[in-house]
Order: structure tokens, then sequence, then C-alpha cells
């Protein structure tokens, strides 16, 4: 994405940032509220159910969020007469006699530590890779899931604040980037700083989860990190390989390989559930309801039983669809920051909002923070600072050039 003329970069990154922030605590409301509170049945008095149809809340994400990419595009990119292919990002053809050529080799590094193309791969090696990300991203979040069957949601967290470190490998492992030195210190401080944060926070009650952490927990939760890894990392790939891709461009391809990962998700019949998702995910996806509220039916399929609580407890819709639009407005933020910043920096923003969320609420409503989350709060801060004083003096070295 082009960098907006009215404002200098560090103000674009804060706008971003708490785009990011506002957007996905009021997304999160949304998603502890559908995951947490019963509904009232709508013909069965004192009767409440819990909506537990996780994969048709990834399809109506997906949904909003290729809706809102395709709609932004138009109101900010679109020209009169500009193709549908030019406007979400896919090169031109080439020509049919034109033999393919390989990318040139890449000899220069941009901002974000991505080496920079000076060549224009087709449009299906770009939507092969977009298909790729929405696969791997799709693979990710069930590992995640699944690991809270054999480790506690403490353990979960402490994980995901380490999730800086496999994006930087996962950049160097397979696209052989190079970063400057303060970017490894950064990623150091700011994950020290978290780890320490969540490691040291006072536990007011019993843990969510198993008492103690099994190797195969640990085993799920790393695979869930290395995926994270990868789908960060070939982002990175793809926007220093096609230079002009901006944020929403990548939202909406994505967002539409998703819509169609889930869908096939939804409309696989339960008989052929497997059985190792069964324990998990055949309990939070199907509800049992009764049709026309006489006879007991078990659902087809995932689709159809969302669709069946949703018809017997209408206060569910509202939920659904601010939970939707709130995520898809973030997603906007996201891809603005991956592809102004790189991968980095937007992981930086993530895994340090619930951090900033927690301080918000020691200010606000005096809530005490223990001498190792203050330690913690100290390492990220310092990083923060230190990459800000960094960018000064780059900024200032090309002024004097």
């Amino acid at each position: 994405m082009a960098p907006l003329p009215k404002f200098p970069p560090v103000v674009q990154l804060l706008v971003c940032a708490g785009g990011i922030y506002v957007s996905f605590m009021v997304w999160a409301l949304c998603q502890e509220r559908l995951s947490t509170t019963p509904y009232e049945h709508r013909s069965i008095p004192g009767r409440s159910d819990k909506f537990r149809a996780v994969v048709f809340l990834n399809t109506v994400q997906s949904v909003f969020s290729t809706i809102s990419a395709l709609v932004f595009l138009y109101l900010t990119k679109y020209k009169a007469g500009q193709s549908f292919r030019s406007l979400v990002g896919l090169p031109p053809p080439r020509p049919k006699t034109a033999t393919a050529r390989l990318p040139q080799r890449r000899t220069s590094i941009d901002t974000r530590g991505a080496p920079i193309s000076t060549s224009s791969p087709p449009a299906s090696s770009l939507l092969k890779t977009y298909a790729f990300i929405s696969l791997v991203s799709s693979l990710a979040s069930p590992f995640g899931f699944l690991s809270l069957s054999h480790i506690s949601f403490p353990t979960l967290l402490l994980g995901k604040s380490c999730k800086l470190v496999p994006v930087m490998l996962m950049n160097i492992i397979l696209y052989r980037r190079k970063f400057p030195l303060h970017k490894y210190a950064l990623v150091g401080l700011v994950t020290a700083g978290i780890w320490a944060f969540m490691a040291f926070k006072p536990q007011s009650k019993p843990a969510k989860g198993p008492a103690t952490s099994s190797l195969l927990g640990m085993v799920l939760l790393g695979i869930n990190l290395v995926l994270d890894g990868v789908v960060n990392a070939t982002q990175d790939h793809v926007f220093a390989t096609y230079r002009p891709l901006d944020g929403p461009q990548m939202m909406f391809f994505m967002n539409l390989f998703s819509t169609a990962l889930t869908i096939v998700a939804l409309l696989f019949p339960t008989s052929l559930t497997p059985t190792l998702l069964a324990p998990s995910v055949a309990r939070h996806e199907f509800h049992v309801l009764p049709v026309d509220d006489l006879a007991p039916s078990v659902p087809f399929n995932a689709l159809s039983s969302a669709l069946n609580f949703i018809s017997t407890h209408p206060k569910a819709k509202f939920d659904i669809f601010l939970f939707g639009l709130t995520g898809a407005i973030g997603q906007l933020f996201i891809f603005a920051t991956l592809s102004l910043y790189g991968s980095l920096t937007l992981v930086t923003i993530t895994v340090t909002r619930k951090m900033a969320t927690m301080l918000l609420s020691v200010f606000v409503f005096n809530h005490q923070l223990t001498r190792g989350q203050w330690l913690g709060v100290m390492l990220v801060f310092g990083a923060v600072a230190m990459e800000a004083l960094v960018a000064m003096k780059e900024k200032k070295g090309k002024r004097k050039l």
C-alpha cells in the first residue's frame, strides 16, 4: 500500500496500531460473547444454548473480509476504465509468444528486510501463493485449538508471546532474508518482555485446561507457531516480489480462498468427521436441536447445524454480524501494516496488544502489576524506543545524502 501523502510514516503506523487495537478489542468481546453466552430459544421458554459453530464463524469472518477489501479497493483505488484484474493487483497477462523468464537475481533489501525483486512473475504464480497462504493459515488454527486439550491456557499465551521468533526464522530459512542487527535485538527484547509480562501475571483463578502441559500439547503448539511463521514470511515474500501490490489486494484474495476452504469444511458430512477431530471439532460444531420443536434430529453438516441454531436463537444474529464486521475492519488495518512495515512490525503490534490493554486497565482501574510484569513492560518499551532511535538516525542519514 502506498503511503498516504498527508500523513508522515510515524502517524500512519500509530493509526494502523490504534485501528488494530480498537477493532480487535471489540472483535474479542463479540467472540467471547458468542462462545460463552447462552442464547434463548425462540419457542421453548427457559431453554438456552451456546453457539459453538467455529467453522461457520470463520466463514462469516472471511466473507465479510472479502467484501470489505473489495469495497475498500473500489473506494480508494478504482479509476475510470480500470479492469478488475488491475484493481485487485493481478499482473497483466503475458503475450502468448513470450517465453517465461525466471525472476532476476535479487540484490537489494527493502526496509522490512525483504529482498526486492526486479521481475514480475505471472498471475498464476501469485494466485497459487495466495492459495498456499490461505491453506497454511487455515491449518494453523486447528493445531492451536487442539493443543488446549493437552496444555493449560496460560501456557498457550506464553507460547504465543514468542511468535516473533518463528516469524523471523521462517523469513530467514524459507526466503533467505537478512535483517539489520537492531531487528534481531528488537525481536529478542520484545519476546522476552512479553514472555515476562505473561509469565509473572498473578493467577486470580484456576487456569483453564489441563493442570500440566504434555509433550503432545507442546508439539501441537509448536506446529501452530511454525505455520504462523510460514504465513507471515510468505506474505512478506509476496509484497517483495510483486512490488505494486498493497494490503487490501492481498486481503481480498486470502479471504476469498479461505472462504472456499471453510465452505468445504461446512459442507463436510457429519458422519465422515475424522475420529481424531471428533472429541473437539464435532463437539463444538454440531448442535442436536429439535426440528419444529418436536422430533430430535442430528444435523447433516456444520452448515445445517449453524443455520438451525440461528433460526431457533435469533438473538445470535447481531453478535455474528458484529463479529464479522469488526474482524473485517481490523483486517484492513492488519494488511495495511503488513504491506507498509512488514510482518515483524505487525506481529510486534499484535503480541503487545494484550499488554497494552492490561496497562490501560492499570491506569484506569488502578490494577496492580508484579515486578516481573513491570520488567517485561520496560523491555518492550525499551525495544520500541531503540527501534525509533534507529529509524530517526537512518532518516537523518538519508537527508545528508
